[in-house]
């Protein structure tokens, strides 16, 4: 007989609160509701009901982590309570990412735009940084000392030709943000960069420059003063979008026979025109007032400031507004070539270093070992999500509590010290290329950083050590006296070829934080068309509408999740093909569909496929193949031993 999920649903709905759900979707393994407050639901009491195995707040949605198969009956459940806008069921994705999209708060679509337009040029302000550490180098007189060498050596050609390899990101950096708001506004991206170099054009005097009384400005008809846009992020920020918004409209309205031509041409005129008299100014102005405000935090007496930016950085990771921050990076690298603030930001990372490396060397249960030293070794290279939702908000808030007090206290010292990065995208090991562009800093940075690492660890060891992870996954040798039983050994295979990621190293955070089971991720091989083969024998107990992901129960009970990689429940089905149907038997090795990688990629998501085993907890040891190897779709996964027990004897606890 069916389990009745209708108690469990209305637990749901009156913890969530059912007038504070604007609607509720679900997919493969999570309820996924967008509700108008998140502050207002109580985590602790939802993660207490039988069937909910952990909650999670991300892309606009808050998530309640029930189970393959389950998730589907508690959905139609609630659905048919009809309290709530229940808008889908059976991944029915494209209404359920037009839904996300709408009920986003104004923060949220903020967060996204800006992420979305500065990630893609992240990587060439990192490199320019990386030019700029560089260059200081080899031109230092005590580096040049050891080569028998002074400055004056180095000749002013050799010197120019190496600036056009430092200057030019910075040069024409609003150039660069015009065409990815462009991008980011299904603009034309070249029409983007041409009007983006017209505003930092050599031709017009230079904003500073004319501030500072260096330059003039061109009186356009002899009373509007033109000058140009460069060092300006806001001000390129608002030409993308005016532009991009233009162009839409332009080509709407065009006839077809004059579209290519006239699209572009009105697009970059009217932009330009708009900018030049009197929006840029005016926006240049405010952003220098913003950046005014922000410098003036930051030198706060006694490092206050400091301290502030740095313990805030870390909630700010947690509730998703940290992308804000880059903007704010941009500009100051951009009117000053320095960026003091991500120096105050780097803090967190080193402070996480220090709570997950405390909490693995205390651990007595083997999960959290793992989790710990997963999480720990991510955090290395700049990946917090699997420290901040595997290590910081799951017992109790007290890690997070050592994560925020002693970044803020590092940040505060760096403020005192005014060291600064020169470019921003790099975080925790890597950062350390931020400073070699000049001594002192690389020097305070290293100690404070390395403090920061140790403060962490002797605070989470005084105060912040969960009772949870001091328990024993099980005393082995007590249940080998009181039971016996008898061992099978079984395997879970590849369903893809490709390779092997640990499961704490995926970018979901419930994925990683293994709530929804144990497990392997495989990065696929194939960077078209890969086909998805039945990792056991056994009966497809979900098979996803959209084929991101199946769910298989073994001819043994071990349940098996399949999931093709991370969100494509959003990309409505596009790049999946399905080849069987819930409730059919499979083979090992059967094929079960298909999907398309490169697809995936451009649509901005992650490929890695995961595979679960989601009832862990009936295993006594499941061993996954080593990470970072390469294996063929039908190899060996995952290694699983059962104990099937028989209690001849049980003395009391």
């Amino acid at each position: 007989m069916a389990k009745n999920y209708e108690e469990e649903a209305k637990a749901i709905l009156k913890l969530v609160g059912e007038n504070n759900v604007d609607s509720v979707t679900h997919c493969q393994t999570r309820l996924r509701f967008v509700v108008k407050d998140r502050k207002a639901i109580d985590d602790k009491a939802l993660e207490k009901l039988p069937e909910v195995k952990g909650v999670f707040y991300g892309s606009g949605q808050y998530q309640v982590i029930i189970g393959t198969g389950v998730v589907n009956d508690v959905y139609a459940a609630i659905a048919k309570l009809g309290t709530v806008n229940a808008i889908y069921g059976k991944d029915d994705a494209d209404t359920a990412g037009k839904t996300s999209n709408e009920h986003k708060t104004v923060v949220q679509r903020l967060m996204a735009m800006l992420s979305g337009i500065f990630i893609p040029i992240i990587p060439v302000i990192a490199a320019t940084g990386l030019f700029l550490g560089l260059k200081s180098a080899a031109t230092n007189a005590q580096v040049l000392k050891l080569f028998g060498a002074v400055p004056s050596d180095i000749s002013a050609s050799l010197t120019s030709v190496i600036s056009v390899l430092t200057d030019t990101v910075f040069a024409f950096l609003p150039a660069l943000i015009v065409w990815s708001t462009f991008r980011y506004f299904k603009g034309t991206p070249i029409i983007g960069i041409v009007t983006g170099l017209m505003l930092v054009s050599p031709i017009l005097p230079n904003a500073y420059s004319v501030a500072d009384g260096s330059a003039k400005a061109i009186m356009l008809f002899g009373w509007l003063p033109v000058v140009g846009s460069q060092g300006s992020v806001l001000t390129a920020l608002v030409a993308g979008f005016i532009g991009a918004k233009l162009e839409l409209f332009f080509r709407r309205h065009m006839p077809n026979v004059l579209e290519q031509i006239l699209t572009p041409f009105l697009t970059m005129l009217v932009t330009f025109a708009i900018m030049i008299m009197g929006v840029g100014p005016i926006v240049h102005a405010v952003e220098s007032g913003m950046l005014v405000g922000v410098e003036a935090v930051i030198h706060l007496p006694f490092g206050i400031g400091g301290f502030l930016i740095g313990a805030a950085y870390p909630l700010m990771v947690l509730i998703g507004i940290h992308q804000t921050m880059i903007a704010i990076e941009t500009s100051l690298l951009a009117s000053t070539g320095l960026n003091p603030l991500i120096t105050l930001e780097a803090m967190y990372g080193f402070a996480n270093l220090g709570v997950a490396l405390a909490i693995f060397l205390r651990a007595r249960s083997n999960k959290a070992k793992a989790t710990s030293m997963g999480a720990f070794t991510s955090q290395l290279f700049g990946v917090s999500e699997p420290t901040l939702f595997g290590v910081l908000i799951r017992y109790n808030f007290r890690p997070l509590i050592v994560t925020v007090l002693t970044s803020g206290i590092g940040a505060a010292i760096l403020s005192m010290l005014n060291v600064a990065a020169n470019s921003y995208g790099l975080a925790v090991v890597p950062s350390y290329l931020m400073y070699i562009y000049n001594g002192h800093a690389l020097l305070w940075y290293t100690i404070v950083s390395l403090g920061t690492v140790v403060a962490a660890f002797v605070a989470t060891n005084a105060f912040a050590i969960p009772k949870e992870v001091l328990t024993p996954d099980g005393d082995v040798e007590t249940a080998n006296a009181v039971i016996s039983s008898t061992v099978s050994d079984n395997k879970v295979y590849a369903p893809v070829g490709g390779e092997t990621v640990a499961l704490d190293q995926v970018s979901d955070p419930v994925f990683a934080s293994g709530m929804m089971g144990e497990g392997m991720a495989i990065k696929p091989a194939e960077p078209g068309i890969n086909k998805v083969y039945a990792p056991q024998a056994g009966t497809l107990s979900v098979v996803a509408d959209t084929g991101h992901a199946y769910g298989l129960t073994t001819d043994d009970g071990m349940e098996i999740l399949v999931h093709l990689g991370i969100d494509t429940v959003n990309l409505k089905g596009a790049p999946f093909t399905v080849a069987v149907k819930a409730g059919q038997h499979v083979n090992q090795g059967d094929l079960l569909g298909t999907f398309d990688q490169a697809a995936i990629k451009k649509a901005g998501l992650d490929a890695t496929t995961i595979v679960l085993i989601t009832n862990s907890k009936s295993y006594a040891r499941i061993e996954p193949v080593a990470a970072d190897t390469t294996v063929q779709a039908g190899a060996d996964l995952l290694a699983v031993q059962r104990e099937d027990v028989k209690v001849e004897s049980v003395e009391p606890a």
